[in-house]
């Protein structure tokens, strides 16, 4: 709704009234449309000032409505109507003014924002874009390169900023509505025409085409196969070159295509997936969301590695003391060079004051006496772990919550070496731990539900995704992980090349092809854990070890790779060749075809060709098929879980929804028809035959992802 009051005698004052955030549902539109025009008719009315409740101006379109048909009155006439008008004005920005609601601000004549308030035009990120005229108005204000870049990438702008750009015309450290009132005073019998954003030029451009040409490669290379962010280029595009009416036209038009496409409905499924992820129930019947979290003021970290230094600075972020432990001076004095660059540099970007005094670091573990929480990130190996969480008994305060950032291993074999096994938890970080945003938060099979609701907390404190996982090995991400591998070594023993899997799953949409990732994350990492769980030992040939273990097909491609000293990007050469140690730039290495060459001689394998459809099909639905057994076996409360864990920590492309969500768009009869293809081709390649759920779906008619949960039988969560 809009609220509708009188201030200063001659100012009509319209309040937007939906909480959280005052979308523009059809009722607010509704009353907005009524509230203006009776601004406009009473002739007591000289100006008015348009707000938000509760301190937050709007966030823009209700996104629950975008699957119903369109009720109440359009956003396009409305801000027209308001722009259009005879009286002044002013839109007063507190809080956010984000899409619909920073469009609904640029139709106004006048901006006022708080100087806290944050500004943007997020829908690329939903697979849409601001259809508003946000294309259109945007660029007539700022000028065209800013615009483009606000648009095309959905950045939230501060105050400052959008004052610097010219978004705002004043910014205030007071009530925002009280300067909007002054301002909306002032201007009363001012001529409004030049205030119109609709009947201004874009400020000139040198050079139309050629700007646009480079930006629009620009958007490709950077969007891989996401629409959105390609139209929106073509949209403004259109403020440039044409006449506001058909630049509307036009940003209709693209609008028309994106609403209704495949990639808008996975990129508002990750919308709402992201919000309820942290959702879920232990098998008891607890809810973690219903148990109170523990405050966290304290916080330890052992371990200065690449991870451990993430995490260190995330707690730190996050306003939380930390004690940071390492073994070695030599390893301690690195670490604490490292973590206090990163937090300078993130300072300096921000214009703060970097938190340092927040962070102590020690040879010891007794300093970790009073602290809340600790953080293990010490090398992923059983007996060092235990061994950390034996002595942090006997060392932290009974009431210590004990969390490791194991990527795979037992959580409950490390509990059970403490004192206390309700208090211990998996927080899997994913490196690096400061920038990257999921949290796997596993639950052990005696983890309390305080335990995790205080996990979870933390993981949200400090900008996560946190989502609650069961505890297997790998837990989520990791054990399906490992069989998407599986099928890109399989792809390369059989033909592939290193170079050929990655542009495949590039063109996909992955940021990264796994091959680069690996010599990115280092090879040796993986290949120290197999040499420890005994798959590659002394009764194994080192050249070239069996292609079997327990019986199904095992790839031993990396691990010879290994053994020649290539180990990714810290040595130079890897799946790929780099200029240094240390290098960035991949390139394919001849070394690589020779080595895959005689590899397959050695075996006997006909090298046959192998297409971009199959590299995708067996890496992608080998992963879903994964993705259905962790349903199965109650490790994730929901697929929306499982395909926050991808999007958030192995660079799935968001456009495509998470691995569950693509198959559901693809057809599960379809995934169900190719993994029995695969299987029957590889049939000692177990993980190929499709699982029982997915068979279970597809003779249940496909039901949609939000339904998957009623067919799992009576299996329990694993939570």
């Amino acid at each position: 709704m809009a609220r509708y009051t009188r201030t200063k005698g001659s100012i009509a004052l319209i309040t937007l009234t939906n909480p959280p955030v005052n979308a523009l549902s059809s009722v607010v539109r509704g009353g907005v449309v009524e509230a203006v025009a009776r601004a406009f008719e009473d002739r007591q009315v000289k100006a008015v000032v348009l707000c938000g409740d509760n301190g937050k101006f709007s966030g823009g379109a209700d996104i629950r409505e975008f699957a119903k048909p369109m009720s109440g009155p359009p956003l396009v006439p409305m801000i027209h109507a308001i722009e259009m008008g005879e009286k002044p004005v002013v839109a007063a920005i507190e809080g956010l003014a984000f899409g619909g609601g920073l469009e609904l601000a640029l139709g106004c004549h006048y901006r006022i924002a708080h100087a806290k308030a944050h500004l943007g035009l997020p829908e690329v990120t939903l697979g849409l874009l601001p259809a508003a005229g946000g294309t259109q108005r945007l660029p007539r204000l700022t000028g065209i390169p800013a615009a483009l870049d606000l648009i095309t990438t959905g950045r939230h702008i501060s105050a400052r900023e959008a004052l610097k750009l010219g978004i705002v015309d004043q910014i205030t450290e007071g009530n925002a509505v009280d300067a909007a009132v002054e301002l909306a005073l002032s201007v009363i019998g001012q001529p409004l025409s030049p205030r119109r954003l609709s009947t201004r030029s874009p400020p000139p451009l040198a050079d139309l085409d050629s700007f646009f040409d480079a930006a629009l490669a620009q958007v490709k290379r950077r969007s891989r196969g996401a629409m959105a962010p390609v139209a929106c280029v073509k949209a403004v595009r259109a403020a440039a070159e044409l006449p506001y009416s058909q630049g509307m036209q036009c940003e209709r038009e693209l609008m028309d295509t994106l609403f209704t496409s495949g990639q808008a409905r996975a990129l508002q499924y990750c919308f709402f997936a992201q919000r309820a992820a942290g959702k879920w129930s232990l098998p008891n019947g607890a809810q973690w969301n219903t148990s109170r979290p523990r405050a966290v003021q304290t916080a330890g970290v052992i371990g200065l590695g690449t991870m451990g230094r993430g995490i260190v600075v995330s707690l730190v972020k996050a306003g939380i003391a930390v004690v940071a432990v390492e073994t070695e001076k030599k390893l301690l004095d690195l670490g604490r060079k490292l973590v206090k660059g990163i937090l300078e540099r993130d300072a300096q970007r921000r214009g703060v004051t970097p938190p340092l005094h927040l962070v102590t670091f020690t040879l010891s573990l007794q300093p970790l006496r009073e602290v809340d929480l600790v953080i293990e990130a010490v090398f992923e190996d059983m007996e060092l772990k235990k061994r950390i969480f034996s002595e942090l008994s006997r060392v932290c305060k009974p009431n210590t919550l004990l969390c490791t950032n194991t990527s795979g291993l037992d959580v409950d074999e490390i509990a059970s070496v403490t004192d206390r096994p309700p208090l211990v938890v998996g927080m899997h970080f994913f490196a690096p731990a400061h920038i990257m945003k999921l949290l796997e938060v596993v639950c052990g099979s005696r983890s309390s539900p305080e335990a995790i609701a205080t996990a979870m907390t933390l993981g949200k404190r400090m900008g996560k995704v946190s989502v609650a996982v069961g505890n297997c090995p790998g837990f989520v991400g990791n054990r399906m992980l490992k069989l998407y591998m599986d099928q890109a070594y399989f792809l390369l023993e059989e033909g592939a090349s290193p170079e050929q899997v990655d542009q495949a799953l590039e063109e996909f949409g992955f940021a990264m092809g796994i091959f680069k990732v690996g010599d990115l994350s280092g090879l040796d990492v993986g290949w120290r854990v197999r040499k420890a769980s005994g798959l590659i030992g002394p009764d194994v040939d080192p050249k070239f070890p069996s292609r079997m273990r327990q019986g199904r097909r095992y790839s031993p491609l990396l691990d010879l790779l290994c053994e020649q000293g290539r180990w990714g990007q810290k040595s130079g050469r890897g799946w790929y060749l780099y200029d240094s140690a240390g290098g960035k730039e991949a390139r394919p290495d001849p070394e690589i075809r020779s080595f895959l060459q005689e590899f397959r001689l050695r075996y006997g394998i006909t090298a046959r060709r192998i297409d971009a459809q199959e590299v995708v099909e067996r890496c992608v639905f080998a992963l879903a098929n994964e993705g259905f057994r962790v349903l199965e076996d109650g490790m994730a409360a929901r697929p929306e879980d499982i395909d926050m864990v991808y999007v958030f920590g192995y660079g799935w492309p968001q456009h495509r929804g998470g691995p569950m969500f693509h198959a559901a768009q693809v057809g599960l009869p379809r995934v169900l028809q190719r993994l029995e293809f695969y299987y029957r081709e590889n049939p000692d390649v177990p993980h190929l035959q499709p699982s029982t759920l997915l068979r279970r779906l597809v003779a249940a008619g496909s039901p949609p992802i939000q339904q998957w949960k009623q067919h799992t039988g009576n299996l329990h969560s694993q939570l």
